[in-house]
């Protein structure tokens, strides 16, 4: 890829601008006469603007905003009565599905605390969030399935700024998550659009030579780890922009630099230790070391969040089981940066990962024409949950294994080889 030289001039609101820009336009190809549905919390409410307006330049036809305030979800956990955390609002989730298959968009800005709930209850934690994924279905099976244009980019709240930069003030560490923020999605270059363009046609090299090669398995070794990864029959490699159902070329997430595909759900085993911390629903959940066998967790400990990950695991039938499998090179920008995010979106992006639960359809051939029970029999996985946590670091290495056994290393100390 061409390496192009940051621009010093831009001031804040400018990198901002262009990042709303960025989310429409690289993010979600956005059409025109097309709604879009957006999630955002309050303190995300300058990027939802710039992204509203570029969004109706770009011809959208209706922008909705759903916002979350993260001191109202703490009063909930303080003060609400124990049957509250059965409930969710499933007419809100059903409205979202209802959207979404009359073709809207869909884009979410992350930016939570990622230790919003390190305090409550671990078991109200996990009703809530059970009840929450029921719910979120039918939505959800539209966006894992690629039935449309989405994407996730992100907004440097102060919580999240102080969580990664907990030695400074928080006016400059917010400044430096921005910047962050502002270089991990190529917004502060001297043509952003270009620059994603570029990069897109890297990424998509990298999957073309994946998909030639049709290997059967994964190999990751490293400290803590020896995890043999099966991957699903049929399966597909993906990574950068990628065309919906409905047509519309998308990229599912600003930052990305990951390719990915989908592992079968039966033929993963060994033991595996996490290289970052895991920032779900509020809760950190660090030093994660699981076992499988014939594709299932067996075994797993955490050094803090162990009772929400245990919790997350008993979530379905597919919770320990795998629905994707990602890598991403040790010196890819992101991880080149020294930081520590806190934030899935972000980390996932500086290593190799892997994703408890759903499934891609997408990430199998011809996966949009297949039912269900069709992609089950391919080795796809299904649960209400899909998350994201990282096992890649410079001292990981990954040997692609061929339908007759033999090894190639893909990776070396973290390095494409």
């Amino acid at each position: 890829m061409t390496m192009m030289h940051r621009d010093p001039s831009l001031t804040h609101e400018q990198k901002l601008d262009r990042l709303g820009e960025v989310a429409v336009r690289v993010g979600l190809g956005l059409q025109e006469g097309q709604e879009l549905v957006m999630t955002a919390s309050l303190d995300a409410l300058p990027l939802v603007r710039r992204i509203t307006e570029h969004a109706y330049k770009a011809g959208a036809s209706l922008v909705t905003t759903l916002f979350s305030d993260e001191e109202a979800t703490l009063m909930r956990f303080r003060h609400a009565r124990d049957g509250s955390f059965d409930v969710a609002s499933g007419w809100l989730f059903d409205g979202m599905a209802s959207a979404f298959s009359n073709g809207a968009a869909r884009l979410a800005i992350a930016g939570e605390n990622p230790s919003l709930l390190a305090g409550q209850d671990p078991d109200k934690v996990s009703r809530a969030n059970r009840a929450r994924s029921k719910a979120y279905t039918p939505a959800m099976e539209r966006i894992v399935g690629f039935d449309i244009n989405w994407t996730i980019t992100s907004f440097a709240s102060p919580a999240w700024a102080r969580t990664v930069f907990p030695n400074e003030p928080e006016e400059v560490a917010v400044a430096k998550l921005w910047d962050a923020i502002f270089a991990a999605s190529r917004v502060d270059l001297p043509d952003p659009i270009a620059a994603w363009g570029e990069h897109n046609k890297a990424l998509h090299a990298r999957t073309k030579l994946l998909n030639d090669k049709r290997y059967s398995a994964l190999r990751f070794v490293g400290p803590g780890t020896d995890l043999t990864v099966g991957l699903a029959d049929d399966h597909a490699w993906e990574g950068g922009a990628s065309t919906a159902k409905n047509g519309i070329v998308c990229n599912p997430n600003i930052p990305s630099e990951e390719v990915f595909t989908t592992p079968h759900k039966d033929r993963v085993s060994g033991h595996v230790t996490s290289t970052k911390p895991l920032s779900y629903q509020g809760t950190l959940i660090e030093d994660i070391a699981v076992r499988f066998e014939d594709g299932r967790i067996v075994e797993s400990t955490a050094r803090t969040g162990a009772d929400v990950l245990a919790k997350v695991l008993d979530t379905d039938e597919g919770a320990r089981r795998l629905g994707e499998v990602a890598l991403v090179p040790h010196s890819s920008p992101i991880s080149a940066s020294g930081l520590l995010f806190y934030n899935t979106l972000f980390d996932e992006n500086a290593a190799c990962h892997i994703a408890l639960g759903q499934a891609y359809s997408k990430c199998i051939r011809g996966g949009d024409k297949l039912s269900p029970d069709e992609l089950a029999a391919r080795g796809a996985n299904k649960s209400l949950i899909h998350i994201d946590w990282m096992i890649g670091s410079g001292q990981v290495d990954i040997d692609g294994i061929a339908a007759d056994g033999s090894a190639e290393p893909i990776m070396r100390q973290g390095e494409w080889a």
